[in-house]
This record gives structure tokens, C-alpha cells and sequence, in this order.
């Protein structure tokens, strides 16, 4: 029997360790879950500084908080950066603070994604990864093999589902969509813009008060406008973007077409193609492109959102470059610019002629 070298046993522990960091992982999302119920980072706050352990538990919405545990998630939620650890000379306890992670965890701004934490850790959606094998295995999604439906007709048939989803689209779309307005010139569109899969209206309510001029059609699917509020210069339309789109000189489409095969998105772009009133009008997209072996900030998030397409939703998945200029072509468009900007979506503008 051969001896083990001490490279190959550098590489046995190595292997083992990198497993163990993933099989971890999902710890993560408990202790997020956790410390977002817990309102850890709202607490912090609302002091004018760093706080100390016991102000923590303090804050804590119970009569006797296990200080020992909070201790515990303190460290882990430290050691994976979402909260710092901070020690002054004056003070001999160990303080903490909120930082550029963990700010989007408070409840009450602009720019929370507390909806976003609460939908993507609620332990019914969680449920349909563990089915991932089975949709490798035998076709279709994880979530029909673990709700007996497809995710889209479990959101329509229970309200509070669905409106967590709306509100986690709400928060996500809001931070991105200030970074696409500050990147993109929605100014030079005229007449009427169509947000196709547009949600609650949010995303097309913060373009049509940046570009008053533009009057604005939130289209969606009946039950998702139903709860939505009313915005100025924006129209609310129910309908089926598979069968047809409202009129209009131009069209945005955000965050929708990954969630749907080729097929279906060739014939979403159709029909927006079909309902432009202008040859100068044009679809703008903003989705994610996958670079392959890219390496930054946000390579991570675009390759785990194809792992959540793939598990949720039937065709759904995130495309390279390449993936959309033949997508693009088959629905006639065949002159396109990608713009790369500072978020985890890029935009494509598809022109008539």
C-alpha cells in the first residue's frame, strides 16, 4: 500500500474543508432569517453608536433573551461580515455595529431588502430545493414536484405568499432600478411606456417621476395589479403577456424574462415587437447576463439565481451573451446594444429597424 504524500493529505484536508464551507452554507440563511426577526440590526440603530451584547439583548422583544446564544450568532453573523465588531479603549466590553451589509436589513428605508431576506428564507419556498434532484432527475421543476403546482399558480392561490413576492420584488427592484436610472436615459423616449411583468408598478412609478413627460401602463397578470397602488401618470392593465401587450412607443421588461424558457420569451419580445407604434420605438431590457468565468462582485449572485430559475420556475434560467442574441434574432430584432452598469442586471436595448 502506497503512503499518502504530504500534498496529496494537503489536498484530502483542503477538499474536505471546502465541502464542509458548503454544506454550511445553508446556516447562513438561519442565522439572516434569525437576526432579521430578532430586528438585530434595527436595534443597533437606534443608538447613536456601536452597542454592546446586553444593549442587544435589551432591544429584544423578550422578558429573558438567551444572552449566550445572541452571543453565539453575534460571532457567526460577525465572522460572515454582516454585522462589525467593534472595540474602543474606553469600553472592555466587545460593541457592534451595523455595516454596509447589514443596513439593508433595517425595516424602515429606502433601500431595505428585509422583504427580500424574509421571502428568500421562508422556509415553504426553501422547501422546493431539496426536490432539486428530482427535477434533474425526471424533468420539470422542483417547485411542482414539492407544491403539486407550478411557483406562479402558488402565488396567485395564496395571498400571503404572493404578497411577501411582491414585496421582495418591491425592495429588490427599487435598489436596482436606482442604479438603472442613473446609468440609463429613460429622457429621450417619448409618448407612452408599457412595463411589461411590471409587478405592483413600483419599478415603471420611480422612471415616470424621474421622466414626467413619459406617461406610464404597469401590465401584469390580474391578480398581481390587484393589490396595486395607484401612482400618478401610470395605468394599471391586467393581462396575459403570452397572448398580447397593450400599444405603445416603447416597452421596458425588468427581471421578467428569466423566469421563462426560450420559447416563451421569443414570443413575450413578439409581441411587444407587434405592439410598437413607432419605428423609432424600442424594448428595454434588464435582466442578467452571464459571464462565464467571471469573477466579480456580482458573478456570485447572477450563477445562484440560476440555481433558484431552475428549481422554481419551468424554463426559467439566466442566459450568457450569446443566449440572448439568439433569443433577440428569433424575435425579429436584429439590431441590439448591451450596456454593462454597476447591479447584478444589464441592459439590452432592442431596436425596430
Amino acid at each position: 500500500m502506497s503512503l499518502v504524500t504530504r500534498q496529496e493529505n494537503d489536498a484530502i484536508i483542503r477538499g474536505e474543508a471546502l465541502l464542509y464551507n458548503q454544506l454550511y452554507g445553508c446556516f447562513s440563511n438561519a442565522a439572516l432569517r434569525c437576526a432579521l426577526k430578532l430586528d438585530i440590526a434595527g436595534i443597533i440603530n437606534r443608538h447613536d453608536g456601536p452597542i454592546s451584547l446586553s444593549q442587544i439583548a435589551d432591544g429584544i422583544n423578550s422578558p429573558s433573551p438567551n444572552v449566550d446564544g445572541l452571543s453565539r450568532l453575534m460571532r457567526f453573523l460577525v465572522h460572515k461580515q454582516i454585522f462589525d465588531e467593534v472595540h474602543q479603549p474606553s469600553c472592555e466590553e466587545t460593541l457592534y455595529s451595523v455595516n454596509e451589509c447589514s443596513k439593508f436589513l433595517l425595516k424602515d428605508t429606502r433601500n431595505t431588502l428585509a422583504p427580500l431576506i424574509s421571502f428568500g428564507t421562508d422556509p415553504l419556498i426553501f422547501s422546493a430545493f431539496y426536490n432539486l434532484n428530482q427535477s434533474i432527475e425526471e424533468g420539470g421543476t422542483a417547485a411542482f414536484k414539492t407544491f403539486g403546482m407550478e411557483i406562479w399558480d402558488l402565488y396567485s392561490q395564496n395571498p400571503q405568499v404572493n404578497r411577501s413576492f411582491n414585496e421582495a420584488m418591491v425592495c429588490s427592484a427599487r435598489l436596482e432600478i436606482d442604479t438603472i436610472l442613473s446609468k440609463y436615459d429613460f429622457g429621450s423616449l417619448k409618448g407612452t411606456l408599457v412595463d411589461v411583468g411590471g409587478g405592483i408598478g413600483a419599478t415603471l412609478n420611480e422612471i415616470v417621476t424621474k421622466y414626467p413627460h413619459l406617461k406610464g401602463i404597469n401590465f401584469d397578470l390580474p391578480h398581481v395589479i390587484s393589490s396595486a397602488p395607484s401612482y400618478e401618470g401610470i395605468t394599471h392593465v391586467g393581462g396575459d403577456m403570452f397572448t398580447s401587450i397593450p400599444h405603445a412607443e416603447s416597452f421596458f421588461i425588468k427581471s421578467t424574462l428569466h423566469n421563462w424558457g426560450d420559447d416563451k420569451c421569443v414570443q413575450i419580445l413578439k409581441n411587444c415587437r407587434e405592439s410598437i407604434t413607432e419605428r423609432t420605438g424600442k424594448v428595454i431590457i434588464a435582466d442578467n447576463i452571464i459571464i462565464p468565468g467571471g469573477d466579480d462582485v456580482f458573478d456570485d449572485a447572477r450563477i445562484n439565481q440560476d440555481i433558484i430559475m431552475l428549481a422554481l420556475f419551468a424554463g426559467g434560467r439566466e442566459r450568457t451573451e450569446v443566449d440572448w442574441k439568439r433569443i433577440l434574432k428569433e424575435a425579429g430584432f436584429h439590431r441590439y446594444n448591451f450596456i454593462k452598469i454597476p447591479a447584478i442586471v444589464s441592459i439590452i436595448e432592442c431596436y425596430m429597424e
